[in-house]
Parts: C-alpha cells; sequence; structure tokens
C-alpha cells in the first residue's frame, strides 16, 4: 500500500523544500495543498480519514509547514479537532523548519556541553526558529531570555510560549548589535535566529567573553548571524567557545526531518510537534 503525504501549508504554494524531504523521508507520493487556514482544512482531514481500513491508516499521514508558526499552529488544532477514535492520521508540525531547525540545533549544544542550570539568550527570538529554540533550551533546564528590536514583540512571544508549552523566557528588547551584546553579557549559551543574511553580533562582542560556552547560529547566508563564526562549524572550539554553524548542524536538521517523515507512517496516532520532534533530534545528536 503506498505511503501518502498529505502537505498541508498555510502558504499560497507548498514548500519545494517540504515536498523533497518527504518523498527523501520514504514517502510514495506527496500531494501538497497551499494557502490553507482552519476554515478550510475540514474536508481534506476527513479525505484522509476516512478512506483506508483500521490497519491500513498509518500510511496515511500529514505535514503541516508554511511560514507562519501561528498559523501552521492554528491549523494544527483544526486537524486535531477531526480526529475522533481510531479515525485519525499521525500529522508533523514544522512552520518554516521551526520544529527541526530549532531541534538540531539545541540538540548540538546539549551534546557538547551541559545546558542545564546555564543562562542561555536567543537572539532575534520571535521568530519561528528562535521561539522554538527557545522553548527546548528551557525545557533543557536553562535560563532563558530572548532579544527583540522591540520589547512588545519579544514580551508577546514569552507569553505565548507560556501559554503553549509552560515555561517562563525573558523578554530583553536589543535593536542594535551592541544592545545584543550587552545581552549576551552573561549567558554562557548564545542562539542566533535571525532573518537570513542579518548580522546580530559582531565577533568583538562575544570573542573576549569568558562567560559564554556555546554558540549555534541558524543563518547560513552572509553575513552570518554572529560575525567571527563559519557556516560550516562542527562543534569548533573559538576563542574559547564551541561553535555550532547553520549548515554545522544542518545535516542533523535534513536528517532528523527525513527521519520525522519515516516515523509518521509508523502507526496512525502520533503528533509530531516541538516536544516530539526535540526528543527525536536528542537521539540522533
Amino acid at each position: 500500500m503506498k505511503k501518502l503525504l498529505f502537505q498541508f501549508d498555510t502558504d499560497f504554494y507548498p514548500s519545494v523544500f517540504d515536498t523533497v524531504v518527504a518523498y527523501d523521508g520514504g514517502a510514495d507520493h506527496v500531494i501538497g495543498h497551499g494557502g490553507l487556514t482552519p476554515d478550510k482544512v475540514g474536508a481534506l482531514v476527513d479525505g484522509t480519514i476516512f478512506t483506508r481500513a483500521p490497519k491500513d491508516k498509518k500510511n496515511t499521514a500529514i505535514f503541516i509547514g508554511g511560514s507562519d508558526l501561528i498559523a501552521g499552529q492554528e491549523l494544527l488544532e483544526a486537524v486535531k479537532k477531526k480526529f475522533f477514535g481510531g479515525f485519525r492520521v499521525s500529522v508533523m508540525l514544522d512552520s518554516n523548519g521551526s520544529n527541526t531547525t530549532a531541534a538540531a540545533g539545541v540538540a548540538k549544544l546539549a551534546a557538547s556541553g551541559k545546558i542545564a542550570g546555564k543562562r542561555a539568550v536567543v537572539l532575534a527570538g520571535t521568530g519561528p526558529v528562535g521561539q522554538r529554540a527557545a522553548v527546548m533550551l528551557a525545557k533543557e533546564g536553562a535560563q532563558v531570555s530572548i532579544t527583540s528590536r522591540q520589547m512588545a514583540r519579544a514580551e508577546k512571544a514569552c507569553e505565548n510560549m507560556k501559554q503553549r508549552f509552560g515555561v517562563d523566557l525573558s523578554p530583553i528588547e536589543a535593536p542594535d548589535n551592541d544592545a545584543r551584546g550587552k545581552a549576551i553579557a552573561e549567558a554562557q549559551i548564545v542562539f542566533a535566529a535571525g532573518a537570513a543574511g542579518v548580522e546580530l553580533l559582531e565577533a568583538r562582542h562575544w570573542q573576549d567573553n569568558p562567560s559564554i560556552e556555546l554558540i549555534a547560529d541558524a543563518n547560513a547566508t552572509p553575513p552570518l548571524g554572529i560575525g567571527g563564526t563559519d557556516m560550516m562549524d562542527r562543534g569548533a572550539e573559538r576563542n574559547g567557545k564551541i561553535v555550532w554553524g547553520a549548515i554545522g548542524f544542518g545535516t542533523l536538521k535534513l536528517a532528523l526531518h527525513r527521519a520525522c517523515i519515516a516515523k509518521l507512517f509508523e502507526s496512525n496516532d502520533q503528533i509530531l510537534d516541538a516536544e516530539e520532534i526535540f526528543e527525536i533530534a536528542k537521539t540522533m545528536a
């Protein structure tokens, strides 16, 4: 029986990246639907849950993607509401690659040093990857702050993550590189999650900081998020700190994404969101 993955995307055009990885993860056919909102998804979900016998439902799965994490979360909730009893299929949420990217980066940091009890700062932490990385670091026992150019955005993101995951995060307003340099002054862990091609720190902001132990930068487009690092860094030691670049942990991100797709077809009752994807990442790191 063919393994069918239905790609529910909140953007108008379903992600090509997600489609390719879905095939590499073991799907026989990927059927993409774009521009989806909670009110449009009901009939599509019905089509996935009413068509195959109970023992065969594991061969149908749903992947939720798109550039908007909040929209993706809302779509996931709408999908779950359609399930009842054994009438369900497995679902994965990875809007903008947020779960797999954050999970890979934090898993590599956790494999490189101690997270629990440390102070962590997620730079540009209000975006999809930053939010998920902050949650995962907090779940590992770190005291986590997120920065944003606007305090209101940082506060809102912290509030959202408290409601969704039950974690306490601290907001920091940091409108420029110097402000972000001050934000990491007493941190042991720094995770940069800014937009592509946006430098968040210069080398001088971190190289001589004696408290910093672990660094990860999710930006692979020059200029990098953290100056003085390399996108290819794979646990490289720089100025006494262990550094992971975007390509350095990107290998795990892709492997994790593929592994999660494959896992969807093991049973019909799985929901792979941040927590579940991070647990898988830690076993792979």
